[in-house]
């Protein structure tokens, strides 16, 4: 939750400071007609639920990773956006007795946009729609804990993404972003197994925090 609210921080001056510091350049020229756009950036993935684990109440904890974002837009207004992390989230899963097992999620979307505004804005609101699937490999058991000595698998989350976001011009080329994204899974929810055995869901259904610096072309 620490890193939550540093990143919060990061992001709210980043968009105080913006706005003052290059509006001369932003206003000089229109980014009308450039059509694609890319994003690196960096997020924080916290998990809005904590599932029941083999009858064990657990608390998955949020981690960072680099992420990536490529926009076609259709028009000025509307984009087609596919994200995702360069990189994977790494969780603990811990319980009341301490730290059982960790799991590595990478997730990766594709939604629809609307950007709010004009390409003379200089600072651009947009929300979007679209489906994720995160995918989940690198269980693994504490040695100590609960679950050691046992295999323990974790399907795909799959489902539904909401993305509200903030993009400021820099330039015509260049601009910052903040956004925030939640996932949603709509399909039952991914199933825990332990040596093969379904000892219950992995409902996480993440808030993810970011920020990073795009260009259009």
């Amino acid at each position: 939750m620490m890193h939550f609210r540093h990143l919060t921080l990061a992001v709210l001056a980043t968009l105080a400071i913006a706005p003052s510091a290059f509006a001369q350049d932003a206003s000089t020229e229109a980014a009308s007609g450039k059509r694609f756009a890319v994003v690196g950036g960096y997020a924080l993935s916290e998990p809005t639920k904590n599932p029941e684990i083999a009858g064990a109440r657990t608390n998955v904890d949020g981690d960072g990773a680099a992420t990536l974002s490529a926009s076609y837009y259709v028009t000025d207004n509307i984009a087609i956006e596919a994200w995702g992390a360069a990189d994977k989230f790494g969780h603990r899963v811990n319980t009341a007795n301490g730290k059982v097992a960790s799991i590595d999620s990478q997730p990766y979307a594709l939604s629809g946009q609307y950007h709010f505004g004009n390409s003379t804005s200089l600072v651009r609101p947009f929300v979007g729609l679209g489906y994720f699937e995160a995918n989940v490999d690198g269980e693994k058991p504490e040695p100590t804990g609960a679950l050691a000595g046992q295999r323990i698998g974790v399907e795909t989350a799959k489902g539904a993404m909401a993305t509200a976001g903030l993009d400021v011009n820099i330039t015509p080329t260049w601009f910052a972003r903040a956004d925030v994204r939640y996932m949603h899974d709509t399909t039952g929810q991914p199933d825990v197994k332990v040596d093969g055995a379904k000892v219950g869901k992995a409902e996480l259904n993440p808030v993810v925090l970011g920020v990073g610096v795009g260009a259009r072309f």
